[in-house]
């Protein structure tokens, strides 16, 4: 039988980004402090969406209330990351895209963590945008699992297929 094992994946449900998405675009059209200021929040491709207004301060306003309906559904903030506001023409525009697997440079950081503090035995291979972690016993497993809970690699985690 093969050893017991889980995959380290960094992703966020589509779905429940775009209810985040449609609350916040909700709420923007129907605050008092947003009327007249012309703030949008759509999105601008598969992992990307476009936040316009006509003041600076409107368009950060509006990212925070985006950021608020993500935590209300559960999504981590590592998850989206926001640019900074750009004036085009007169609407300030401010890009930001949701985050999804992991890049290979983290990849590496987390299996070399692993690797240094985990329990003997235990191996992390990466499998493109994610990475599989196995070990002899399932105790070990979990401790690899509360030691990347423990620690902040500035990307969103979860743990699948654990067996």
């Amino acid at each position: 039988m093969a050893d017991p094992s889980f995959d380290v994946v960094s992703k966020v449900d589509r779905q429940e980004v775009d209810n985040a998405l449609n609350q916040a675009s909700k709420e923007l059209g129907t605050r008092f402090d947003f009327r007249g200021t012309g703030t949008t929040i759509d999105w601008a491709g598969e992992e990307a969406l476009t936040i316009e207004s006509e003041t600076e301060e409107r368009a950060l306003a509006a990212v925070e209330v985006f950021k608020e309906k993500l935590i209300k559904r559960n999504i981590s903030l590592k998850a989206f990351e926001a640019g900074e506001p750009a004036l085009s023409g007169k609407i300030y525009k401010i890009g930001g895209k949701i985050l999804q697997g992991i890049a290979s440079d983290k990849a590496k950081q987390i299996a070399k963590f692993i690797r240094d503090e985990g329990p003997k035995g235990v191996q992390a291979q990466i499998q493109g945008d994610q990475l599989r972690v196995s070990g002899k016993k399932k105790d070990q497993l979990q401790d690899v699992i509360a030691l990347l809970k423990g620690k902040d690699f500035e990307i969103a985690l979860q743990f699948t297929n654990y067996r």
